[in-house]
């Protein structure tokens, strides 16, 4: 499915070291060809309705909406 950044994605993602900016893009990768992939752990997030929540590692998430036939990237 396609993958849309917002600004504050494209923000956030150049204020990380550039080791966990190629695990965002790795999880990014999973996320496009298979959200359901094991290694993201992808899970709505509760008392927000229609956001999910995908590990890029043990410290960083990432946090993304589906609209229509594309996910929108939120945070990182």
């Amino acid at each position: 499915m396609p993958i849309e950044l917002t600004e504050r994605f494209i923000r956030q993602y150049g204020q990380l070291p550039s080791a966990i900016r190629h695990k965002v893009d790795k999880a990014l990768r999973l996320l496009e060809s298979d959200f359901r992939h094991p290694g993201l752990r992808s899970h709505p997030i509760q008392g927000a309705h229609g956001i999910f929540e995908a590990y890029v590692d043990i410290k960083y998430r990432m946090t993304f909406e589906r609209r229509s036939d594309t996910f929108v990237l939120r945070n990182v």
